[in-house]
């Protein structure tokens, strides 16, 4: 039994399809990771959505920003549409089934068998894999409950964005999303800096990536994650960046993670965006 983890797709449903007939993918013993931003922007979200979903048991998906924005929209908090990307989606005749299935997704997921966590953007330092996990928790009850509804009307800010363990209600709730979704950059005191994007360095600050702060409670445990289209692909400080910008014109990639050495596997992408428009 293979299992591979496979960085952003972002409704490039053509070149997942190309990227699993590499990996010689077999439903019945095979395992696919997937670490969110399943849909949007890209021209097939609604065909990305129904052959994961298919899948059942075969594949774990972990919950992006871009996910969560589709979520928002089909629960009515339309303040925020940015393009109609996503109407395929909203308009589909299986539209309920696919965004049930979609709510219902975790903002994390862990295998203690083969010692990896899966992400979508990022963990604050201050927090250790018990502590995430818990916080996920927390989070996905919600998602998958009746008060869904409230918490997708209150989704959107910044704020507050330094973690205390002390926070309660919505601000809590946002805070751990933005962490699992959105986080790419933390000051030295461990505020999230959510506005910041591109590569490490290109800030007139000093700013640390995530996975690169010097007292991360987490840097002893291996973590897979995507949303930073511009690291690439990277292995460092105990984690893999599996964002490799396939919606811009780079790669999708696949990581497989039941070998000693993890080896991941690229299918290059013919692009379809203006690839200095990273989110």
């Amino acid at each position: 039994m293979s299992t591979w983890a496979i960085g952003d797709i972002q409704g490039c449903y053509d070149e997942l399809r190309m990227l699993i007939d590499r990996l010689d993918f077999d439903p019945a013993r095979d395992r696919l990771w997937f670490v969110g931003d399943l849909v949007n922007r890209g021209p097939k979200s609604l065909e990305t959505l129904r052959f994961i979903s298919s899948l059942g048991d075969r594949a774990v998906c972990v919950l992006g920003n871009h996910d969560l924005h589709l979520l928002a929209l089909a629960s009515g908090n339309e303040r925020f549409r940015d393009s109609d990307d996503l109407n395929q989606v909203l308009n589909a005749p299986d539209q309920d089934e696919l965004i049930h299935w979609l709510r219902h997704r975790p903002l994390l997921h862990h295998d203690e068998e083969l010692d990896f966590t899966m992400i979508h953007a990022g963990l604050p330092p201050q927090w250790d894999l018990a502590t995430a996990r818990a916080c996920a928790t927390e989070v996905e009850t919600v998602l998958r409950g009746p008060e869904h509804v409230k918490f997708f009307d209150q989704m959107y800010g910044n704020k507050p964005n330094r973690w205390d363990p002390g926070l309660q209600g919505m601000d809590r709730l946002r805070f751990i999303t933005n962490c699992f979704t959105r986080l790419r950059f933390v000051t030295r005191k461990g505020k999230l800096k959510l506005k910041l994007k591109g590569s490490p360095g290109s800030q007139k600050k000093k700013y640390y990536p995530w996975f690169l702060h010097p007292h991360r409670l987490t840097r002893n445990d291996r973590i897979l994650f995507g949303h930073w289209s511009t690291l690439g692909y990277q292995h460092r400080n105990n984690v893999w960046a599996l964002d490799t910008g396939c919606l811009w014109g780079g790669q999708l990639t696949a990581l497989r993670l039941d070998t000693v050495i993890p080896e991941p596997v690229q299918y290059n992408c013919p692009g379809r965006q203006n690839p200095g428009n990273f989110t």
